[in-house]
Order: C-alpha cells, then structure tokens, then sequence
C-alpha cells in the first residue's frame, strides 16, 4: 500500500542540444519521433504534445530562463535526495523529460557514472546546466523511448510525465529500458496544483461568460500511480506527496511565472482566448478568496513523489499465504508476558 507523508514548504517570489547517440542502447523501432498524433494509438488524446514542444523550447529560449526554475530544481533535489537514499551507485542512468537537467545537477559522478538526458524540446537540451556527471543529451519523445532493453540501472523523471497522452506507455517504456534491480524514481503533479488559479479562474468566466472551459490541465490522483506503476511491472512501490506554496504579488505574475517555465496549458479542450473583463475578474476573485495578510496570493503546487523497482531474483519477496508460524493473538501474549516481567524487576 503506498505510504503518504504531507509534508508543507513555502516560498516566496518576488516581483518583477542535443545529438541522438549511435550504437549504446537504442533501439530502431523508437528513434526518438513521436508519432504523429502525439500519442500511442489506444490513448485518450488529451494533450497538444507539439504545442508543449513549443512552450518548452520557448521558455528555454528566453534571456534569463534560471529566473523561472525555482519549482523545477527544488523538486529535482528532492529526487537526487532520493537516489542518494540508495546505498548503490548507478553506472548508467537516463532522466526522462530532463528539461534543462534539474535532477543532474544535484548529482556527482561518484553515484551515477553516466546521464543520458531525454527531452523534446531541442532548446532546453541545448541550454542545460551544468553537472560533473558526464551526459549525452537525447532529443526523444517520453512515450517513445529510443533505448534497448535492460539499458539503465537507475531512470529518474521530474516534472514532466503529467503532459503525456499515454502515462501507462510512458511507465512501461521506462521499465522496458531498465535493467533487472533498477529502480524508477519520478514525481508529477498531483491533482491539488494550482487550486486556486483554477477555481478563481472558472467563477470569474462563469459569472463574466456564462460557462467555463478547463484552463489548468488535468492532473493524476495519488491512488492511480500506485496501480500504473503495478500494471507496468514494477514492485516494491512508494508513493509520497508533498506540497509547495509559493507567493506570488498577483495572478498575473504567477502565469507569467508558469509561462516562463513551460507549463501552460496544451490541453486540445483549452479555451485560446480569456476576455480581458473575465482576466480582471479572475485576479479579484484571487485576491478576495485566497490572499495573505501582506496582500501576496498564495499558489499550491502537490507533488506525487513514486519510486518503482524491476524485478531481480535476488529481491526480497513477500511469504506465501498460510506460512506464518505465529499468529497475532500469539504475538498479543508475549507482549503481555514482557509486560509482566518489567513489572516483577
């Protein structure tokens, strides 16, 4: 069963390439494309996959993109936290979705001997940061990683995997491309991220327009992980959640802040166009419903934390049904019994 830990930070914030690597471990039926449409062909097509190209490559073009990286390398050091909780090192690893390789730079060489970086936004490949791990940067689509079988020791995702179409194919990929042992550590955002943007969002159109269409996307529930992960083939699961509050002087700021991270919404049911009434509306809303005593709005970011293991003969494994040699009732009479012999010294 997956173990939840709330845990609450705050922060706030003030106003204001890659080349495919040839003969280690790719495989030809991937060769780092997507398909067309974006998706696997059973998935449900939700998201613009080449709209998201686009507002990644984009946020990593502009002139200060480190402005912007606040949430992204927080949440990366809390996966290298992870990993280095694994008393093992990692000859090879791979980051699916890396961005400009937030979960790299918190790692040394000592526990990962070599990072693969996938990614398909070309521009944040190109303008990653800097690691003393040596990297390959891979310009690859999530769904459709372009490496061979029983590849990596360790895969790590962050932050990314919410914008695919197909999460069930991402995680079977990813434990396609882990060797037996490996380990899958990632995180996501759960479904409470941005609750406030998006119920202010939805009373303002509906008073302003009448009805109103998702503009924040749509977000995995903790209880879902566990069972994707399962039905991908893992084991020995975990799954944590956390929260990050971050505060921001309005709403306006705080979607300037996801455009510059490359997080707006490419949902195909989006709305392209807000009102600039319906906008004005929203933001006072915000601020009635949600502000701080210093005038900031606050902004919730839930974050799913899962760690999945590829199976190996020399893991441990449960008992079988019916081997227990003591039953529970059994095990109630030796407390008793200690009990009593405390009280007798």
């Amino acid at each position: 069963m997956p173990l939840l830990t709330p845990l609450r930070f705050s922060w706030r914030r003030l106003p204001a390439a890659g080349v495919p690597v040839k003969n280690l471990g790719l495989r030809k039926v991937a060769s780092g494309a997507s398909c067309p449409s974006g998706a696997s062909p059973k998935a449900f097509n939700i998201f613009d996959r080449d709209l998201k190209r686009k507002q990644k490559n984009w946020a990593a073009r502009q002139p200060e993109p480190m402005k912007f990286d606040y949430l992204k390398e927080e949440v990366g050091s809390r996966i290298a936290d992870r990993v280095y909780d694994i008393a093992r090192d990692f000859r090879l690893a791979l980051d699916v979705g890396c961005g400009r390789g937030y979960i790299a730079e918190h790692l040394n060489k000592e526990t990962v001997g070599k990072f693969f970086q996938t990614d398909i936004a070309e521009n944040a490949l190109k303008n990653a940061l800097e690691t003393e791990i040596p990297t390959v940067s891979v310009l690859a689509d999530e769904e459709f990683l372009p490496f061979r079988e029983n590849t990596f020791d360790l895969v790590v995702s962050s932050l990314s995997l919410h914008w695919v179409n197909d999460l069930p194919r991402a995680l079977e990929q990813i434990h396609y491309v882990l060797k037996p042992d490996g380990v899958f550590i990632g995180a996501v955002f759960g479904g409470d991220t941005l609750f406030e943007l998006r119920c202010s969002l939805q009373l303002a159109e509906t008073e302003r327009e009448g009805g109103f269409s998702p503009h924040v996307s749509p977000f995995a529930a903790v209880g879902d992980l566990g069972h994707l992960l399962g039905r991908a083939g893992f084991n020995t699961l975990t799954v944590d959640t956390d929260e990050i509050q971050v505060n921001y002087p309005g709403m306006f700021e705080l979607m300037e802040d996801l455009q510059g991270m490359g997080e707006s919404n490419c949902a195909w049911n989006r709305k392209a166009l807000l009102h600039r009434d319906t906008m004005l509306a929203a933001a006072a809303v915000y601020q009635e419903m949600y502000r701080n005593e210093d005038g900031s709005v606050p902004a919730t970011y839930q974050i799913y934390y899962m760690i999945g293991w590829k199976y190996h003969d020399s893991q441990a494994r449960p008992a079988e049904r019916g081997s227990a040699t003591v039953s529970f009732g059994e095990l109630r009479k030796i407390n008793d019994l200690m009990s009593q012999g405390k009280k007798s010294q």
